[in-house]
Protein backbone atom coordinates (compact mmCIF):
# COMPACT_ATOMS: atom_id res chain seq x y z
CA UNK A 1 0.00 0.00 0.00
CA UNK A 2 2.81 2.42 0.86
CA UNK A 3 4.57 1.56 -2.39
CA UNK A 4 1.39 2.43 -4.35
CA UNK A 5 1.11 5.79 -2.58
CA UNK A 6 4.80 6.53 -3.21
CA UNK A 7 4.44 5.56 -6.88
CA UNK A 8 1.42 7.83 -7.37
CA UNK A 9 3.14 10.69 -5.52
CA UNK A 10 6.28 10.26 -7.66
CA UNK A 11 4.24 10.20 -10.88
CA UNK A 12 2.26 13.29 -9.78
CA UNK A 13 5.48 15.16 -9.03
CA UNK A 14 7.03 14.09 -12.34
CA UNK A 15 3.97 15.15 -14.36
CA UNK A 16 3.74 18.43 -12.41
CA UNK A 17 7.36 19.25 -13.27
CA UNK A 18 6.77 18.29 -16.90
CA UNK A 19 3.69 20.55 -17.13
CA UNK A 20 5.56 23.40 -15.42
CA UNK A 21 8.42 23.10 -17.94
CA UNK A 22 5.97 23.02 -20.86
CA UNK A 23 4.14 26.11 -19.56
CA UNK A 24 7.39 28.09 -19.43
CA UNK A 25 8.85 26.74 -22.65
CA UNK A 26 5.75 27.01 -24.86
CA UNK A 27 4.02 30.03 -23.29
CA UNK A 28 2.12 32.17 -25.81
CA UNK A 29 1.23 35.69 -24.72
CA UNK A 30 -1.83 37.47 -26.04
CA UNK A 31 -1.76 40.86 -27.69
CA UNK A 32 -1.68 43.39 -24.82
CA UNK A 33 -3.37 46.10 -26.93
CA UNK A 34 -6.17 43.71 -27.88
CA UNK A 35 -6.55 42.78 -24.21
CA UNK A 36 -6.93 46.45 -23.24
CA UNK A 37 -9.39 47.08 -26.07
CA UNK A 38 -11.40 44.01 -25.07
CA UNK A 39 -11.67 45.31 -21.50
CA UNK A 40 -13.23 48.55 -22.78
CA UNK A 41 -15.89 46.79 -24.86
CA UNK A 42 -19.23 46.01 -23.17
CA UNK A 43 -18.89 42.20 -23.55
CA UNK A 44 -22.41 41.74 -24.88
CA UNK A 45 -21.19 39.42 -27.68
CA UNK A 46 -24.08 40.74 -29.79
CA UNK A 47 -22.34 40.79 -33.18
CA UNK A 48 -23.68 44.22 -34.20
CA UNK A 49 -20.13 45.29 -35.10
CA UNK A 50 -19.90 42.58 -37.75
CA UNK A 51 -17.71 40.29 -35.64
CA UNK A 52 -18.86 37.20 -33.73
CA UNK A 53 -18.04 38.77 -30.37
CA UNK A 54 -16.14 41.44 -28.49
CA UNK A 55 -12.75 39.67 -28.52
CA UNK A 56 -12.65 39.23 -32.34
CA UNK A 57 -13.65 42.90 -32.70
CA UNK A 58 -10.86 43.90 -30.27
CA UNK A 59 -8.36 41.87 -32.31
CA UNK A 60 -9.55 43.53 -35.53
CA UNK A 61 -9.12 47.00 -34.01
CA UNK A 62 -5.66 46.12 -32.65
CA UNK A 63 -4.56 44.80 -36.06
CA UNK A 64 -5.90 47.89 -37.85
CA UNK A 65 -8.50 45.83 -39.74
CA UNK A 66 -11.54 47.65 -38.34
CA UNK A 67 -12.40 51.06 -36.92
CA UNK A 68 -13.34 51.97 -33.34
CA UNK A 69 -16.87 53.16 -34.15
CA UNK A 70 -18.90 49.98 -34.62
CA UNK A 71 -19.95 49.00 -31.09
CA UNK A 72 -23.61 49.99 -30.81
CA UNK A 73 -24.12 48.80 -27.20
CA UNK A 74 -21.00 50.66 -26.08
CA UNK A 75 -22.05 53.82 -27.87
CA UNK A 76 -20.15 57.08 -27.83
CA UNK A 77 -18.57 56.39 -24.42
CA UNK A 78 -16.81 53.32 -25.80
CA UNK A 79 -15.67 55.19 -28.91
CA UNK A 80 -14.14 57.92 -26.75
CA UNK A 81 -12.46 55.39 -24.44
CA UNK A 82 -11.02 53.48 -27.41
CA UNK A 83 -9.82 56.72 -29.03
CA UNK A 84 -8.07 57.72 -25.79
CA UNK A 85 -6.43 54.31 -25.48
CA UNK A 86 -5.21 54.24 -29.08
CA UNK A 87 -4.31 57.92 -29.36
CA UNK A 88 -6.84 58.57 -32.12
CA UNK A 89 -9.51 61.21 -32.59
CA UNK A 90 -13.04 60.09 -31.70
CA UNK A 91 -15.25 59.53 -34.73
CA UNK A 92 -19.04 59.33 -35.01
CA UNK A 93 -20.77 55.96 -34.88
CA UNK A 94 -20.53 54.03 -38.15
CA UNK A 95 -23.60 54.66 -40.34
CA UNK A 96 -24.32 50.96 -40.72
CA UNK A 97 -24.45 50.57 -36.93
CA UNK A 98 -25.52 54.00 -35.72
CA UNK A 99 -28.60 54.54 -37.87
CA UNK A 100 -31.02 52.94 -35.45
CA UNK A 101 -32.10 54.70 -32.30
CA UNK A 102 -30.99 53.25 -28.96
CA UNK A 103 -33.73 50.87 -27.88
CA UNK A 104 -34.59 48.12 -25.43
CA UNK A 105 -36.51 44.91 -25.91
CA UNK A 106 -40.08 44.72 -24.63
CA UNK A 107 -42.07 41.50 -24.29
CA UNK A 108 -45.81 41.70 -24.95
CA UNK A 109 -46.81 39.63 -21.94
CA UNK A 110 -50.24 38.54 -23.22
CA UNK A 111 -48.62 36.88 -26.23
CA UNK A 112 -45.62 35.26 -24.48
CA UNK A 113 -45.86 31.45 -24.33
CA UNK A 114 -42.85 30.98 -22.04
CA UNK A 115 -40.68 29.04 -24.48
CA UNK A 116 -37.40 30.45 -22.96
CA UNK A 117 -35.78 30.80 -26.41
CA UNK A 118 -35.30 34.54 -25.83
CA UNK A 119 -33.64 33.87 -22.47
CA UNK A 120 -31.18 31.53 -24.13
CA UNK A 121 -30.42 34.07 -26.88
CA UNK A 122 -29.85 37.07 -24.58
CA UNK A 123 -26.08 37.58 -24.16
CA UNK A 124 -26.44 39.81 -21.08
CA UNK A 125 -29.15 37.91 -19.17
CA UNK A 126 -31.59 40.81 -19.35
CA UNK A 127 -34.66 38.58 -19.70
CA UNK A 128 -36.38 37.01 -16.71
CA UNK A 129 -38.87 34.17 -16.79
CA UNK A 130 -39.35 30.46 -16.50
CA UNK A 131 -40.56 27.72 -18.81
CA UNK A 132 -44.25 28.07 -19.64
CA UNK A 133 -44.38 31.34 -17.70
CA UNK A 134 -44.48 34.94 -18.84
CA UNK A 135 -41.11 36.62 -19.46
CA UNK A 136 -40.03 40.21 -18.94
CA UNK A 137 -37.02 42.35 -19.80
CA UNK A 138 -34.85 44.19 -17.28
CA UNK A 139 -34.59 47.49 -19.15
CA UNK A 140 -31.46 48.66 -17.33
CA UNK A 141 -29.61 45.51 -18.43
CA UNK A 142 -30.83 45.35 -22.05
CA UNK A 143 -28.28 46.57 -24.60
CA UNK A 144 -30.69 46.62 -27.54
CA UNK A 145 -28.75 43.98 -29.47
CA UNK A 146 -31.97 42.48 -30.93
CA UNK A 147 -30.68 38.90 -30.59
CA UNK A 148 -33.88 37.91 -28.78
CA UNK A 149 -36.15 38.86 -31.70
CA UNK A 150 -35.33 36.06 -34.16
CA UNK A 151 -35.76 33.04 -31.85
CA UNK A 152 -39.20 34.14 -30.56
CA UNK A 153 -41.74 31.81 -32.26
CA UNK A 154 -44.75 34.06 -31.56
CA UNK A 155 -43.01 37.38 -32.27
CA UNK A 156 -44.06 38.90 -28.96
CA UNK A 157 -40.81 40.88 -28.54
CA UNK A 158 -40.59 44.41 -29.90
CA UNK A 159 -37.87 47.02 -29.70
CA UNK A 160 -38.91 50.27 -28.04
CA UNK A 161 -36.75 53.37 -28.55
CA UNK A 162 -35.25 54.79 -25.38
CA UNK A 163 -36.58 58.25 -24.67
CA UNK A 164 -33.87 60.86 -24.80
CA UNK A 165 -33.26 62.33 -21.40
CA UNK A 166 -30.49 63.91 -19.40
CA UNK A 167 -28.90 60.51 -18.72
CA UNK A 168 -28.51 59.40 -22.34
CA UNK A 169 -28.34 62.66 -24.34
CA UNK A 170 -25.14 63.15 -26.31
CA UNK A 171 -23.84 66.24 -27.99
CA UNK A 172 -24.28 65.94 -31.77
CA UNK A 173 -21.21 65.93 -33.97
CA UNK A 174 -20.79 68.98 -36.20
CA UNK A 175 -22.26 68.51 -39.64
CA UNK A 176 -19.45 69.20 -42.11
CA UNK A 177 -21.66 68.75 -45.16
CA UNK A 178 -23.83 71.80 -44.48
CA UNK A 179 -21.74 74.91 -44.02
CA UNK A 180 -23.17 78.17 -42.81
CA UNK A 181 -24.46 79.99 -45.89
CA UNK A 182 -23.50 83.37 -44.47
CA UNK A 183 -19.84 82.31 -44.42
CA UNK A 184 -19.89 80.99 -47.99
CA UNK A 185 -21.58 84.17 -49.25
CA UNK A 186 -19.01 86.36 -47.55
CA UNK A 187 -21.42 88.23 -45.28
CA UNK A 188 -19.28 87.96 -42.19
Amino acid sequence: MISAILTIATLATLFGLLLGYAAVRFHVEGDPIADQIDKLLPQTQCGQCGHPGCRPYANAIANGEDDINKCAPGGEATIIALADLLGRDPVPMDDSVGEKLPSVAFIIEKECIGCTLCIQACPVDAILGAAKQMHTVIESECTGCELCLAPCPVECIVMIPIKEGIGNWIWPYPDNDHRDLSISRGTI
